[in-house]
């Protein structure tokens, strides 16, 4: 597919008329929570791959992706077809929890693409259409099978907005859920990073959990993402998961998965805990398995599945539409080697976005796997010159001091973006975290058209904020 580029910012009465009337309705209408439309004032009409077109005649490159959930980008022809077949058909679009040559097929390719050790013995749980009701569903499982209620979760999670499932998130005021520190190198919390830092947080956990007096009981599981997403695109040292499956398998925890961004092939394996080796008991997965419709399911080992009929349900947890879109992309993107290609196509972006911060001070970090990537920015201009200064070498030697992140800086790149007709998404502790999730179909010239109108973006938002 070529580069479709921006349509010229002059559009017809008719069109911008509408296009205005349909944002302030919203705006009149719609709740004080909603968060895209606040920062994104656009109004698509049509769409397909990479490209969505607005109501005022604009053409944008899409690298939000329906916050990752468009694995082959807007309405791909497999996908629609998928559709079709099952509207076509005759076949009922709403069926409860009922079987159906649909779903059998859909939880057939699903279990095709799972960590073989896991698909031999796994069980499948059809929840609610939102990742977050999947997450309820697996902290529920593990309170079940275990007996015990407390949890273990990291900072900077996100795991959803539902009341268990914003527990275990990072931005929890009031919780039943211990926080462990989650390994990154620019912002490690004990200022060293790399191996070592992931190392003191692995013994951090140990501690926690075997010091009698740390307040801390044996938990009903762990939950963590192998990639934060809204934490700021911070990928979990691959060592240090297999620490967390060592310390979770020595004392009977059940290791929960988060992979609703990661999954299908984002990270460059078809799902990110493959990085690893690691093999989870329970996964969660959603967004990208739906082929672009609401789905969402819990995949766990099946000694854990001792819940009653009915412990967990959902009116909308057997949609015959998102089952056919979503096996048909899982399936694609198996096929094509989607995955591989996404890891391949990444690390070439990264390496091209860390040429580009030798060129702005404003970069901070860039970071990422696969086509999941994350650029913070910062306000160099409050760099303190005694907090940067050289440490000498040593096991635990401290990495300097990271700068201030600057989201307003952020926030006016994400502006210049749109302006430019790209489509990104920030993230982050302090929203200071621009964030790349392009469909996987993206091509090699797609992908260069991208960073050409993030790097003019960055350009344009850096000059006014630092001189």
């Amino acid at each position: 597919m070529a580069v479709t580029e921006p349509a010229p910012a002059a559009v017809s009465a008719g069109h911008s008329a509408a296009h205005e009337g349909i944002l302030r309705r919203q705006s009149a209408r719609e709740s004080a929570a909603r968060t895209y439309a606040r920062a994104l004032p656009i109004v698509p009409v049509r769409a397909r791959g990479l490209t969505i077109e607005g109501a005022d005649g604009r053409r944008y490159l899409d690298c939000l992706s329906g916050a990752g959930t468009l694995a082959l980008g807007h309405n791909h022809p497999v996908v629609l077809e998928a559709i079709r077949k099952v509207l076509d058909s005759g076949a009922p679009l709403h069926v409860l929890d009922l079987a159906t040559p649909v779903k059998d097929a859909f939880t057939t390719e699903l279990f095709h693409t799972l960590p073989r050790e896991l698909a031999d013995r796994a069980r499948i749980q059809f929840c609610g259409p939102a990742g977050t009701d999947a997450v309820e569903a697996a902290l529920k499982l593990v309170r079940t099978a275990t007996g015990r209620d407390g949890m273990l979760a990291f900072t900077g999670a996100y795991h959803g907005m539902t009341a268990g499932a914003l527990e275990a998130s990072g931005g929890a005021p009031d919780v039943r859920v211990a926080r462990l520190p989650y390994p990154q190198d620019y912002r490690c919390p004990f200022g060293i990073g790399g191996a070592d830092g992931a190392e003191l947080a692995a013994r951090w956990t140990e501690s926690l959990l075997d010091d009698t007096k740390s307040g801390v009981s044996r938990p009903a599981g762990m939950i963590l993402e192998p990639v934060q997403g809204e934490g700021g695109v911070i990928p979990a040292p691959d060592d240090w998961l297999r620490r967390m499956r060592e310390i979770t398998v020595a004392r009977s925890i059940p290791l929960i998965a988060d992979e609703v961004q990661t999954g299908v092939g984002r990270t460059g394996t078809f799902w990110a805990v493959e990085h690893s080796g690691v093999v989870p008991d329970v996964m969660v997965l959603s967004k990208a398995i739906g082929g672009s419709l609401p789905l969402a399911v819990v995949i766990y080992r099946d000694d854990l599945d001792v819940w009653q009929p009915g412990a967990h349900a959902g009116t909308f947890r057997g949609n015959q539409l998102a089952m056919a879109a979503g096996a048909a992309t899982l399936a694609y993107v198996r096929e094509n080697g989607l995955a591989e290609r996404a890891g391949v196509l990444g690390a070439r972006m990264l390496t091209q976005l860390r040429s580009l911060a030798a060129e702005h001070p404003c970069i901070g970090d860039v970071r990422g796997r696969g086509l999941m990537i994350g650029v913070e920015l910062v306000d160099p201009a409050a760099a303190d010159p005694a907090a940067v200064h050289s440490v000498p070498a040593g096991p635990l030697a401290r990495s300097p001091r990271p700068l201030p992140p600057a989201p307003e800086l952020a926030a006016a790149v994400q502006r210049e973006c749109l302006r430019r007709g790209l489509i990104v998404e920030l993230g982050g502790r302090h929203s200071s975290v621009v964030r790349l999730l392009p469909p996987l179909t993206i091509t090699d010239e797609q992908a260069a058209a991208i960073l050409d109108r993030l790097s003019d973006a960055i350009s344009a938002a850096a000059r006014p904020h630092h001189g």
